[in-house]
């Protein structure tokens, strides 16, 4: 099974972004737009693990005593550059809380041979991708000046930054992914408290 850990993202914080998407989608027509209702913050992808490890995994994560902090979802930007786009998210900023939490479970998880993150924490809700693309930040070989995203890019530029609202998570969550073709669909598995 496909595995993450996430923190979800509240209805009225999903409601504005929805609207943003409404308004600003059809300047991107060929990219593949997520559904606002599954916006989440990944705190960390694990992939593919046998049924077995759900029980170790939820067993390591019982034990993290982490602090919550305030997020703010504001402004966008694009992966892994302006002028080679392939994703188009909204802005996380938070205190240092968040980027703590995520390494925590990151050391957690490595105990039980998952592989750490080999790249900086960078916290962000996915909006739209181009179509096959990969939805890593990082540059890859295959990285190229593209057309998807820049009538959104001119768009954008004349508006104001947008704000979308903040919250404060009480619980993380470890989430299974289905792969479909029309898209990916989570399940909560376990959730976890903060203080």
């Amino acid at each position: 099974m496909r595995l993450f850990l996430a923190l979800d993202t509240p209805d009225a914080i999903r409601d504005r972004i929805s609207r943003f998407v409404e308004g600003v989608s059809g300047f991107a027509p060929d990219a593949r737009w997520m559904n606002p209702a599954s916006l989440h913050i990944t705190l960390k992808f694990i992939g593919e693990q046998p049924d077995s490890s759900i029980d170790p995994i939820q067993q390591s994560l019982s034990q993290i005593h982490a602090e919550t902090t305030e997020i703010n979802f504001r402004n966008y930007g694009f992966f892994p550059t302006a002028k080679s786009p392939r994703v188009f998210w909204v802005g996380v900023e938070s205190g240092p809380q968040l980027a703590a939490l995520a390494a925590t479970i990151d050391d957690k998880l490595s105990s039980l041979g998952i592989e750490k993150e080999p790249r900086p924490y960078s916290p962000h809700l996915t909006l739209a991708r181009a179509p096959g693309a990969s939805g890593s930040p990082r540059r890859t070989k295959t990285d190229a000046p593209n057309r998807i995203f820049r009538h959104l890019q001119e768009k954008l530029a004349s508006r104001p930054t947008p704000e979308f609202g903040t919250m404060t998570p009480r619980e993380f969550f470890l989430y299974q992914s289905h792969l479909s073709p029309k898209g990916s669909k989570y399940t909560k598995l376990a959730a976890f408290d903060l203080k």
